[in-house]
């Protein structure tokens, strides 16, 4: 396992930009498939998109495409969430996963099931 420590979280307007990071250790973590969920109140906490350790393969849910992006970088082992054309219904709370063990180097995981170690969480405010 992983520990994992988000931040950039904050309180921003709708239609403004933010960018979280995740950071890892753990000398596993360039093996990694990672992933972002993000936890309404009252909801259960929900897929984002996830990216595969070699950095090639990325997937998003459809809320957020073409407005969230998900990249890595091994060297300084962390992974990123950029946040831009923001909503409302983006207020969260924000968790970064890390899929350890067995990965391939493209594979992706969109269930909560898949991942075994979960950061805190940042909370992101969109306001209208």
């Amino acid at each position: 396992q992983v520990q994992l420590v988000e931040s950039g979280g904050g309180l921003v307007q709708a239609g403004g930009s933010l960018r979280l990071s995740c950071a890892a250790s753990g000398r596993t973590f360039s093996r990694n498939a990672m992933g972002w969920f993000r936890q309404a109140p009252g909801k259960e906490r929900e897929f984002v998109t996830t990216i595969s350790w070699s950095g090639a393969i990325t997937y998003y849910t459809g809320s957020v495409k073409g407005r969230f992006t998900i990249s890595r970088d091994n060297a300084k082992n962390t992974v990123y969430l950029q946040m831009n054309s923001l909503k409302p219904e983006d207020t969260a709370v924000y968790y970064c996963a890390a899929k350890s063990g067995y990965v391939g180097a493209n594979a992706i995981y969109r269930n909560l099931a898949d991942y075994d170690s979960w950061g805190q969480g940042t909370q992101v405010t969109v306001s209208s």
